[in-house]
């Protein structure tokens, strides 16, 4: 089965919310196995728009990298990420 990856583009409007985010979707991200394959660091644009903060999240599956979007929990952190923070996020299935 392949897994499943979120790959997130973010500029953070608010540092301090932002740790608020973090905090209410860490459970959600522990209950689906996402494990940070990145989360910010250093980026080298090569082509077209950027935003500060790139991160990729591998989950054990297609099925869990969606489920984990959609949880009840996961929409808690959502709701408080798109009020400091723009972003671009996207779910894509790994090879097999």
């Amino acid at each position: 089965m392949a897994k499943g990856y979120w790959i997130a583009r973010v500029d953070i409007r608010d540092p301090e919310r932002y740790k608020d985010y973090v905090a209410t979707a860490k459970p959600a991200f522990e209950e689906y196995g996402a494990v940070f394959l990145a989360r910010g660091g250093e980026y080298h644009r090569l082509e077209g728009q950027v935003r500060a903060r790139n991160v990729v999240i591998e989950f054990p599956s297609l099925q869990a990298a969606y489920d984990c979007y959609h949880s009840a929990q996961y929409q808690k952190a959502a709701a408080i990420r798109q009020q400091v923070a723009d972003a671009e996020m996207v779910i894509v299935e790994g090879v097999a």
